[in-house]
């Protein structure tokens, strides 16, 4: 589908909540009747961007990283902190961690890994012409700043291996949740990739450390099979797992519910009551920390005054998105951090929109009926497109005049990549990280979602307090200080906070898991009955 502008008769409110849903064909993911014994079938939403961790950005690239590759620490089945590649780890100031391998660790082609692979990685993650696009995880270690601005040499970077096992990361400033931080670091296989560059996450190349391995790979569908050089294989039930890419939500409903999935999750937010009453507990809801937001480009005209950025949250109906779109299974919101982070039993109720004090901070900023502010919103298909409509109606009520264009979220992410965009809903779900740490990261400088253009001296006071958070040992004393950057964050109202989402999975009978209050996000815990 290419990118289109919405035609002058605006759908409403009431168009968009009683139209009939469009149909999809597609061919079942599965034959019936074929042998799935020993089969975990999973859907995901999109086609990950890169199997190289150091490359991808997508959720659903991540989702697959918990599969093909193993960690330096790692979630326990309870989602917490627990040894991964690494059985140990301390630090006596939070500034210096010394990190203990496993005895014997191999690569899924039966070669050894050692801390020289570990210290490798994380020179490639810092060097500008092999990793991150931003420094993630990588923010405090020594050098690693200089060596992605191409400042200073990677291989100068605070990592340095003093045996075989040892692996130590020498920080600016001190990181009491390095090690959390580490359950998303996976080292990766010098021997193949200096051999065979890119090329090494083709499944005829594949070699890595996680529970499973890449086995075969086409367009929309990857077979992943059970490594037996993992080191914790022992405890992998599952042999082979099915990964189909099915990007409408409606389809991976429809086809689990036929019975040729077991693992699909995002159903559609609107069929969740639906979807209850057709299949039962075989739909579970997680808390999680999900946000989503109005994403504001600050570059262009208009969205650089904070008066018009503090008009669009004023106008928007939150309560309206939660109770149809959601189901009532999200919560309406003006905050990033959700209450139950902050310690806060009970939150505020969000108050209702105020589509006169918008118009009064719209013309006070030089906007009025004579001189409207036009913005091109940009969504995705389905159901976001949905919200999308929801929101724009609110939005014209408050005097903006808004045109949407729907187009692939892969479109979307390159609009916002180069730039060009007003603003477009903004969604993030991090996954198994449900520390409070973690909820504002993601705007903070260097973060996957610091890509509106915000700057001056709230950017400014915003990143100190960040900087200042992540140096913190203490979590209390972390989230405190979060609190106030967030605070400032609000203040300038860089985006527009709307919903925090509860995680939905529809998962079949034949699945076990260890921990029922945990997303079935990590399938070497899963089994198979």
């Amino acid at each position: 589908m290419s990118p289109h502008i919405l035609p002058f008769a605006r759908p409403t409110r009431r168009t968009v909540l009683t139209g009939s849903a469009g149909l999809f064909a597609l061919s079942a993911c599965g034959q019936r009747g074929e042998d799935v014994s020993g089969l975990l079938r999973v859907a995901i939403d999109n086609e990950p961007d890169s199997l190289d961790p150091l490359k991808g950005q997508f959720a659903t690239s991540a989702l697959l990283y918990k599969q093909l590759h193993a960690p330096l620490t790692e979630y326990s089945p309870s989602g917490g902190l627990a040894p991964g590649l690494a059985q140990s780890w301390r630090s006596d100031d939070g500034r210096t961690w010394r990190f203990r391998l496993a005895p014997d660790l191999k690569w899924s082609d039966g070669e050894p890994l050692t801390a020289d692979d570990v210290v490798w990685t994380a020179q490639r993650a810092v060097d500008p012409r092999t990793g991150f696009a931003n420094l993630g995880d990588f923010f405090a270690v020594h050098g690693a700043r200089d060596a992605l601005a191409g400042r200073a040499a990677a291989s100068d970077i605070g990592v340095h291996a003093p045996d075989e096992r040892t692996v130590i990361f020498e920080l600016d400033t001190p990181v009491g949740a390095f090690p959390v931080l580490m359950r998303e670091f996976y080292p990766l296989p010098r021997h193949v990739i200096e051999a065979l560059g890119d090329r090494w996450v083709r499944a005829e190349n594949w070699v890595s450390a996680g529970p499973y391995t890449l086995r075969q790979a086409s367009a929309l569908t990857y077979f992943l099979e059970r490594n037996p050089h993992f080191h914790a294989a022992s405890g992998v039930s599952i042999p082979h797992v099915r990964i189909d890419v099915v990007e409408d939500e409606a389809t991976r409903a429809r086809l689990f519910r036929s019975g040729d999935l077991d693992l699909a999750d995002r159903p559609p937010a609107e069929q969740i009551g639906f979807l209850r009453r057709e299949i039962g507990d075989r739909l579970h809801a997680f808390d999680a920390p999900i946000l989503t937001y109005l994403k504001l480009n600050h570059r262009k005209p208009g969205l650089s005054d904070v008066r018009v950025r503090r008009a669009l949250s004023l106008a928007v109906d939150r309560q309206f998105l939660a109770d149809n779109f959601f189901s009532g299974e999200a919560s309406p919101t003006l905050h990033v951090i959700q209450a139950e982070t902050l310690e806060e039993s009970t939150g505020p109720i969000v108050p209702g929109p105020d589509p006169d004090a918008a118009r009064a901070l719209l013309e006070e900023a030089g906007y009025g009926a004579g001189n409207p502010l036009r913005l091109q919103f940009r969504a995705s298909s389905g159901g976001r497109e949905r919200i999308a409509i929801a929101i724009a109606d609110d939005l014209r009520r408050a005097g903006f005049e808004i045109d949407i264009l729907a187009s692939y979220p892969h479109d979307i992410n390159q609009a916002v990549a180069g730039a060009d965009f007003d603003m477009t809903l903004g969604r993030y779900d991090r996954g198994l990280k449900s520390e409070p740490d973690f909820m504002l990261e993601p705007f903070a400088p260097g973060g996957f979602a610091d890509d509106t253009g915000w700057s001056g001296p709230g950017r400014e006071r915003f990143a100190a307090l960040m900087e200042e958070a992540r140096g913190l040992v203490s979590r209390s004393e972390r989230v405190a200080v979060q609190r106030e950057a967030e605070a400032v964050f609000l203040e300038y109202q860089c985006n527009v906070p709307l919903l925090h989402e509860r995680a939905f999975w529809m998962i079949s009978p034949r699945v076990r898991r260890r921990d029922a209050n945990l997303q079935p996000q990590l399938w070497r815990d899963l089994s198979l009955g």
